[in-house]
């Protein structure tokens, strides 16, 4: 089953109501804004610097992430992005596709997830169903619920 279909599968099994939008394959949020009008969340996959602990930080389009602040409110030093092939191992997809729903191929269930506060306050959200030909829209709210049913905790940061 490709991993796109398993987040279909996924959101269905929980009785998460999705908007899907198809459109081409998409890099940027400036990009996939044509294609759904939606404000969009960027979605930062990184590690520390063993690369033996892992971080998905969603934040708001338009917030600035400083990197070494956010290593020092974990208490981490020499925070960066993951590296294409840790992408690849952990969630199984690739840049530009990353996204909540990559959690759903993290099997050893390792990855720290944060949000920014910006984001809470949303009726909505987009994620690419681990393929940025697609997007997907579902309420704030069953975003919560996805992360919670998987087995994961998640900590709202404010950047």
């Amino acid at each position: 089953m490709k991993t796109e279909e398993k987040v279909y599968k996924v959101l269905e099994e929980m009785n998460i109501d999705y908007k899907l939008i198809e459109h081409p394959e998409v890099f940027t949020i400036e990009e996939a804004r044509q294609y759904t009008n939606e404000e969009g969340i960027k979605n930062l996959f990184l590690t520390n610097k063993k690369k033996n602990k892992f971080f998905l930080v969603l934040i708001n389009e338009d917030t600035k992430m400083d990197i070494k602040s956010f290593g020092e409110y974990i208490g981490e030093k020499r925070i960066k992005f993951a590296k294409e092939k840790h992408l690849k191992e952990k969630m199984n997809t690739k840049p530009g596709a990353v996204s909540l729903f990559g959690l759903l191929n993290n099997e050893e269930r390792d990855i720290q997830v944060y949000i920014d506060t910006k984001i809470a306050k949303k009726e909505e959200v987009t994620f690419h169903p681990n393929n940025n030909t697609k997007t997907i829209i579902i309420k704030t709210e069953d975003m919560y619920k996805f992360l919670k049913e998987l087995g994961y905790d998640y900590k709202f940061i404010s950047i």
